[in-house]
């Protein structure tokens, strides 16, 4: 009965986890062709510079992010269900990774964020 019970919740968890996935393959997918639409409008107009450019990493930035968050709960939902230790030395290895790529891009944010407020406060002062 447990092993039916435990077959079956591995089954459901592994298609929750599909469903995950395929959200941040969506995110990444959307952001990407957000980010390239807005730098063809960007160069198109003529106004291509580092400023918009650093706007346009930003937005792309945050979808990644999100994307990445996605992405280590779907590992984390498959990790769930009867692991092996191979499984959890895996699971710490990739959640290392994308936690890691999650801070740094998470700071990159932060400090390009307080430089256009610093750059704002300056211009209208």
């Amino acid at each position: 009965m447990d092993t039916a019970f435990e077959s079956h919740f591995n089954v459901v968890a592994s298609y929750a986890a599909l469903a995950i996935e395929c959200g941040a393959v969506f995110v990444v997918a959307f952001g990407s062709l957000q980010a390239m639409t807005t730098l063809l409008k960007v160069i198109a107009s003529g106004q291509a510079g580092e400023i918009e450019g650093r706007q346009i990493w930003l937005k792309f930035a945050t979808w990644i992010l999100l994307a990445l968050e996605f992405a280590l709960a779907a590992d984390t939902l498959r990790t769930a269900v009867a692991p092996t230790w191979d499984d959890i030395s895996k699971l710490a290895v990739i959640a290392t990774i994308r936690t890691m790529l999650n801070y740094f891009l998470a700071k990159d944010i932060m400090a390009f964020d307080k430089g256009q407020e610093t750059a704002s406060e300056g211009g209208t002062v």
